[in-house]
């Protein structure tokens, strides 16, 4: 499953956020280096003309102060970016040059207080360009990347700030700073020693030089990628439908009809195009031609060609990791997550592959005897699985998507989402209507705790079109804090399913299904933050800990309390059957070794590139072999590096690719603690998760809050048990 998590891509800008994270997470939306580095400070009289009338410079008056996404344009973001980069250095400057000794409050609140214009501005950006870019937005982002990787760079690097804040990490012992002011002093100065602030002479200046360049290679790789996807449509008439179902048809029709196809059908390469026409479509030669396509993206051999950019990105992480004293970026970038080491990732894929490869064979037999049974006499291709597999599993629970869709309304999901936040933290949602939106499609509600109290704002974007990039995702607009008083949450979820013809539900598969609530569990993560540090808010967790909240929080789907109650047939309006419920729990763990051979191929694929001692371009055929002869990969199983965006397109999941399967382990392991409770929505356990994960942001250690929340460690044995995976005797 495509999903992302992007909520520090906001314009995080307080102590540890300027540094640990702006730097690195904000260049995910970077742009093209040559062009950007050559960029002017802008044209005085197209600066003046966009300054007359720009909303940035301007109180909002929209409700819950949110941004005028109906009058933001193009041109306004330039010279809002200029002015609040601006504004942010003179705060910066003030507390470096404050001739008064360091304390808390007159650096570490400083910092945090710093930087206001710069998350507005920050907060909207990034929204519309990966929501609802276009060409003219794309030539902003290119401009505006590096100059923002700079600033946010030449505040990490601040000789005087780091000295203010290593001064007080000095002599935090003797501070008497509360638990959360000292996890901040403690953030912050982690964060300057990993942006280089220790480094000196060339080695300072080259660190900065990385930070700019990388910066720019991620937007451009991301934008190759959109662009390669943007260009492709598969244009189908009546006759090359035979297998798809209704709902299939009819967002082919569409999105045919978007695309100015009246009359045909489309498939387009959003996972929600792609998947039901794999899984349905009779056409073996249409299914081979999409698979080739979606796989091919980035590396077609034309202007979007992603390969450059992967060598060169591969090449500066590892340069800035051993600038900084590491080994590889994979020895960096673990240092500071919950893994702490390569070795300790090695040690859960040994876990898991070895069980996985058995139950994948068993999955192919299964797949080949089908095939035989129907008299195929073809071989077994990558565009062949999806396929047959449905078949499969048609025959062994009759369970498929043409089954199940019809009782999954994507209206009854957002409803059930919300129910169950309603019945775990006492939450309840009203929608808005006078809420600006950067689409149509774009939805908002308000959210209240059990008293009534505001608690924040969601925004759901759950639609594929032309501009908004593929995957599933959540990120904030406006992050919690209390440091500028009582600054609630902005939040949003991004997804890419099949938009229905007008005045028809849009129906999801279970797997879509999942991802909505997935997403939802991320918001949940940003909307119940309640710290005082924006640094320390939300999602700014350890990034293997980030997908916790976000997968534990699926398992309430699949609930019979929650499917007999919210799936219900757009058309008969009956709840699904119980027997079919029953048969979908039985379905869960289908093509289960499928699953977790790909997921640890695509982290061991991530792993092999980061684990590079020397800092030279990689060639990505060469990796993608290595780790296949690793792992002995089959191949049904393919390794797309060039469309491999959660760790090209941004620094996010690079070297991080591993925690969704190390977040497998702790959400199986944390849901078992309702079912052992024999409650899923257990008072004192729901409790426990809102007060040390949902709520908590990075005020503590994350293996310290996960057992907070369960009352002792995770351990594997629930993923395997509940993946329906054999232990071995070493497991």
């Amino acid at each position: 499953m495509d999903r992302s998590v992007s909520a520090r891509r906001t314009g995080l800008t307080g102590a540890a956020g300027a540094i640990a994270l702006a730097v690195g997470i904000m260049a995910a939306d970077a742009a093209l280096a040559q062009q950007a580095q050559a960029a002017p400070a802008g044209n005085a009289a197209t600066t003046e003309a966009a300054t007359a009338a720009n909303p940035f410079f301007e109180t909002w008056n929209t409700p819950f102060g949110v941004p005028p996404f109906d009058r933001l344009q193009p041109e306004h973001f330039r010279p809002a970016f200029d002015r609040a980069w601006a504004e942010h250095k003179a705060e910066i400057d003030a507390i470096v040059n404050n001739p008064a000794p360091p304390t808390f409050e007159n650096t570490l609140l400083a910092m945090e207080r710093a930087g206001q214009a710069l998350r507005r501005v920050s907060g909207a950006f990034f929204v519309l360009t990966s929501t609802a870019t276009n060409d003219k937005l794309q030539a902003v982002q290119r401009e505006i990347a590096p100059l923002n990787a700079k600033h946010n760079s030449d505040i990490a690097l601040n000789e005087g700030l780091f000295k203010r804040v290593a001064a007080l990490h000095g002599q935090r012992d003797a501070l008497n700073l509360d638990p959360e002011r000292k996890r901040l002093l403690e953030r912050s100065y982690i964060g300057f020693t990993r942006q280089g602030a220790k480094l000196e002479g060339p080695a300072r200046e080259r660190f900065a030089a990385i930070q700019q360049q990388a910066a720019t290679l991620h937007t451009r790789y991301a934008q190759n990628l959109l662009a390669d996807e943007k260009a492709f449509e598969l244009v189908l008439e009546e006759a090359d439908l035979v297998g798809l179902p209704a709902s299939a048809r009819a967002a082919a029709a569409q999105a045919a009809k978007e695309r100015g196809h009246e009359g045909k059908y489309v498939i387009t390469l959003s996972g929600s195009s792609v998947l039901p026409f794999m899984r349905f479509s009779e056409r073996r030669d249409l299914r081979e031609k999409l698979l080739k396509a979606f796989e091919a993206r980035g590396n077609n051999g034309n202007a979007n060609d992603n390969d450059p950019v992967i060598a060169e990105i591969t090449k500066l992480r590892t340069e800035r990791a051993q600038l900084l004293g590491f080994p590889s970026f994979a020895h960096f970038r673990l240092d500071d997550m919950m893994a702490k080491t390569p070795e300790q990732v090695a040690d859960l894929y040994d876990k898991l592959v070895p069980p996985a490869h058995v139950r994948f064979k068993e999955e192919e037999a299964a797949v080949r005897a089908m095939m035989a049974k129907a008299g195929v006499t073809h071989g077994l291709e990558r565009w062949d699985w999806a396929f047959w597999s449905e078949k499969v599993r048609t025959a062994q629970y009759d369970v498929n998507d043409a089954i199940v869709r019809p009782y999954l309304q994507l209206d009854k999901v957002i409803e059930a989402q919300f129910w169950v936040a309603n019945q775990l933290f006492g939450l309840t949602f009203e929608e808005k209507t006078d809420v600006p939106v950067w689409h149509p499609d774009v939805r908002v509600w308000e959210v209240k705790d059990k008293d009534g109290r505001h608690v924040g704002l969601f925004y759901g974007d759950y639609f594929a079109r032309t501009g908004k990039r593929s995957g599933a995702w959540m990120s904030s607009i406006r992050g919690q804090q209390k440091v500028n008083g009582d600054i609630r949450p902005v939040i949003y979820n991004a997804c890419n399913f099949a938009k229905p013809p007008e005045g028809q539900p849009a129906l999801l598969s279970f797997q879509e299904a999942e991802t909505a609530f997935h997403e939802f569990g991320h918001a949940l993560h940003g909307l119940l933050s309640n710290v005082t540090y924006p640094s320390l808010a939300g999602a700014n967790t350890a990034w293997d800990f980030v997908e916790f909240p976000a997968q534990i929080y699926e398992h309430w789907l699949s609930e019979p309390e929650v499917l007999s109650k919210f799936a219900v047939h757009h058309e008969t309006g009956q709840p699904m059957p119980a027997e079919l419920i029953e048969r979908i729990r039985k379905s869960v763990n289908f093509n289960m070794g499928h699953f977790v051979l790909r997921q640890v191929a695509l982290g061991k694929l991530d792993m092999t590139y980061h684990l590079a001692t020397k800092a030279e371009p990689a060639d990505s055929r060469v990796v993608e072999a290595m780790t296949r002869e690793q792992m002995k990969l089959p191949n049904l199983i393919s390794l797309p590096s060039t469309a491999f965006g959660h760790i090209f397109s941004s620094e996010g999941y690079a070297a991080g690719y591993y925690s969704y399967m190390w977040s497998e382990i702790l959400d199986e392991d944390g849901f078992d603690a309702f079912k052992e409770a024999e409650d899923i929505f257990h008072p004192e356990l729901a409790k426990r998760l809102y007060e040390h994960v949902y709520s908590a942001g990075n005020t503590k250690d994350a293996m310290e809050a996960y057992k907070a929340f369960r009352g002792r460690a995770p351990t594997v044995d629930a993923l395997l048990r509940n993946s329906g995976l054999k232990l071995n005797k070493t497991n």
